[in-house]
């Protein structure tokens, strides 16, 4: 697998020249009882889209990241999850079937291992391949009983086939038409996704600052190393990142009273040093259970920073399927970005 590029501190720090945020226009986001929030800055998004029970949330947030980013350069680029996901399928049911049951098929993840995906098989657009009512459980089930009952690889490839095609779909023809060209799923990927375009950072203290390390929580299955920074820096990168136009994959713990889809916002109520951060981490209170695409910046009548995040749990929220996060929130709950 390819290890994902991380660049210096000072690098992470610099501000890419591309096209500039543009500022949200009144009422934007505005909810059926008013938006308590100003919002200063607000990226180009793709809709919102529902993950439903699969645990694909990082496949969402790191391809509406990337989507994102093209939309801020005048690109039309919508991207195709389930393409992703029969990709992961298809090397985990062999791996299952080659260990013999010992390496089950996991769809969980975080944004670096989508962009590992991206390298190895390519990307395709999202109207090109898209299932409507996919159920990932109940897939995974399947291919998994296909490799137990399976007594050679090239009779699992074809079982496993058979279900996906049943379950997702055909796979669309081996060229990609996007962009006003014809590209391979490699190529097209290549074009939206450059090798070593994404930073992978966090803030822990338990390992040096300004080293890369593995992070270790259960979602990282490829073992990616990031950098890790001072808790200031990484929150200077996210908000520069943003400032720049540019959108920034975030993975974080969600299970705390302060975070509340229905109302749209995730919140404190304290401020959050570099020690409780730590203490939660270590407490396993701060846990990696769900991604998101930071895609603006808001303050409250108070002036307090709110971070912008669009979700994919579908419409039905206060500011339909965006959420409002506070800085604080970000400080204590934040394992890794991506950006």
């Amino acid at each position: 697998m390819k290890k994902i590029l991380v660049l210096s501190i000072g690098a992470c720090l610099l501000v890419s020249a591309c096209s500039r945020p543009r500022k949200a226009e009144a009422g934007h986001l505005e909810s059926a009882t008013g938006n308590p929030f100003t919002t200063d800055l607000l990226l180009k998004t793709t809709p919102v889209k529902q993950q439903d029970r699969s645990p694909l949330c990082w496949v969402y947030a790191m391809l509406a990241t990337i989507e994102t980013n093209h939309l801020m350069q005048g690109d039309s680029v919508n991207l195709s999850i389930d393409y992703m996901a029969r990709c992961l399928l298809t090397e985990s049911v062999r791996r299952y079937y080659l260990s013999r049951g010992t390496s089950p098929i996991n769809l969980r993840g975080m944004g670096t291992r989508l962009l590992a995906l991206l390298e190895t098989y390519g990307a395709c657009p999202y109207d090109s391949y898209h299932a409507e009512s996919a159920n990932y459980n109940v897939i995974v089930r399947r291919l998994e009983q296909a490799a137990r009952a399976s007594r050679s690889l090239m009779a699992l490839d074809q079982r496993a086939n058979a279900i996906l095609d049943a379950a997702i779909g055909y796979l669309p023809g081996k060229q990609v038409h996007m962009l006003g060209a014809d590209y391979m799923p490699r190529e097209f990927a290549h074009s939206v996704c450059r090798s070593g375009e994404y930073q992978a950072i966090t803030s822990f203290t338990h390992h040096a600052f300004g080293t890369q390390f593995v992070l270790e929580v259960p979602d990282n299955l490829n073992a990616d190393r990031v950098l890790n920074l001072p808790l200031d820096t990484l929150m200077q990168f996210i908000v520069g990142r943003l400032r720049s136009g540019r959108a920034v994959y975030w993975e974080g713990d969600i299970t705390s009273s302060g975070f509340d889809f229905a109302a749209g916002t995730a919140e404190v109520g304290h401020p959050v040093t570099q020690q409780q951060r730590q203490q939660a981490f270590e407490c396993l209170q701060t846990t990696d259970d769900h991604a998101l695409e930071l895609v603006g910046l808001a303050h409250d009548k108070q002036g307090r920073r709110y971070f912008i995040a669009k979700n994919a749990w579908g419409t039905a929220n206060r500011f339909g399927g965006f959420l409002y996060l506070s800085e604080d929130y970000l400080r204590l709950n934040t394992v890794m970005v991506v950006g």
